[in-house]
């Protein structure tokens, strides 16, 4: 299976944005975004004009190294955000905001949304009582979220709930802490997924 095997904050600094992809790390001055604000390379410090399309495929880029989903992936979600009513732009953030890895991040359950991908692939929840390991689930209003009661002791469970107050929870989950157990209560609207992304440029790249 493809996937990007290289330096995480490197990709921060290409797109020029921070996108928490190291989890706490990101949020200390250890961060390389912060301590070399300029895209990677021999010429990262050259300023050059960005083209319409270079814009648009950079906030393309953007949203899919967000979420960590390939390029065919994300063409899927895209194509399903437009068949449904409403926007499509934010259609698509919302289903990438609903997928269950992500929704394990947002939880406070894993530091990251790579390491809820790999805990997920590792059997270590359940969903609505069930032991799930697929990390692009939907996840849907009243599902349930559970750390299985024999991870509940992982060190990186632990670490990751140490550390869910700098981020904070958004409103449309639940979370119980102590119980290893969170819920979906509402579905995310454009206003809740705090992410520097112009979806819009994203809709009319796939528009051409």
């Amino acid at each position: 299976m493809a996937r990007y095997t290289g330096p995480k904050c490197r990709l921060c600094r290409r797109e020029g944005v921070k996108l928490f992809l190291k989890g706490d790390r990101c949020f200390t001055d250890k961060c390389a975004h912060e301590r070399r604000p300029y895209a990677p390379g021999q010429h990262g410090r050259i300023r050059k004009k960005m083209s319409d399309y270079a814009v648009q495929l950079r906030e393309k880029q953007k949203a899919r190294r967000v979420y960590g989903v390939l390029e065919l992936q994300f063409r899927g979600y895209f194509e399903h955000a437009e068949r449904q009513q409403g926007v499509t732009g934010a259609n698509l953030l919302i289903l990438l905001e609903r997928r269950l890895d992500n929704v394990i991040y947002r939880m406070g359950f894993a530091n990251s949304r790579d390491q809820a991908r790999q805990l997920v692939r590792h059997g270590l929840f359940t969903l609505n009582g069930r032991r799930v390991t697929i990390p692009s689930m939907q996840v849907r209003v009243g599902d349930m979220i559970e750390v299985r009661e024999k991870n509940r002791k992982s060190p990186v469970v632990q670490e990751a709930q140490q550390v869910i107050a700098r981020r904070g929870c958004p409103t449309w989950l639940e979370v119980d802490g102590a119980a290893f157990k969170g819920k979906m209560i509402a579905m995310p609207s454009r206003e809740d997924i705090q992410l520097a992304v112009n979806e819009q440029l994203i809709v009319e790249l796939y528009s051409k």
